[in-house]
């Protein structure tokens, strides 16, 4: 069944009237479109930790979210932009750096670890593209943690530099969530 543009008009117009608006985050999501990641769904209508769980490229950042006591954090209402490292991310880090990190007595480490790969608000593609395109190539963003990602494009690869230096593609950007935006990233970025 099709709609006419009038007859939408006058849904909407209803809609409206009756108290019912759509406020703007809430259109992006009910417009947004599921992701595969990880060999799985990833619903707009789910938030972080909701889709994380499922993605089989994801469990070792999963695992990592729980030692580190986040889960709550980024299960709540952000909303957040997080940049996801995969678990080929985490196994470019040195040998054992992935199962020290994990223990209890790291857990203060591992969280600046992972928040450092979370911006407040949600900033999908275009939204970064604009930061960058005003500053002239290069966008500075800031992590919860407190540090700085710079980000640029190279080519059309969204990329991301730590403030030490290493590099780190988005390897699938606008995975959208009911309380933020993940971008899917090769490697893992490390605070100084």
């Amino acid at each position: 069944m099709t709609m006419s543009k009038t007859t939408l008009r006058a849904a909407l117009f209803a809609v409206a009237a009756a108290g019912l608006a759509v406020v703007p985050a809430q259109a992006k999501l009910m417009t947004a479109k599921t992701v595969m990641v990880g060999g799985a769904a990833m619903y707009p209508t789910k938030n972080i930790i909701q889709n994380a769980v499922n993605s089989k490229d994801h469990t070792t950042l999963v695992a990592a979210v729980k030692a580190a006591g986040l889960v709550e954090t980024l299960s709540g209402p952000g909303p957040f932009t997080v940049f996801a490292p995969t678990n080929a991310a985490f196994a470019k880090l040195p040998a054992g750096t992935v199962e020290t990190l994990l223990k209890p007595e790291n857990k203060d480490k591992l969280s600046g670890i992972l928040t450092y790969h979370v911006v407040s608000g949600s900033m999908d593609s275009k939204a970064i593209a604009a930061a960058i395109k005003a500053g002239h190539g290069k966008a500075e963003l800031t992590t919860v943690a407190g540090g700085k990602l710079t980000a640029m494009m190279m080519g059309k690869k969204l990329m991301l530099t730590d403030e030490s230096g290493r590099k780190s593609t988005v390897t699938i950007a606008n995975v959208y969530q009911s309380n933020g935006v993940i971008h899917v990233v090769d490697t893992v970025l490390l605070p100084k």
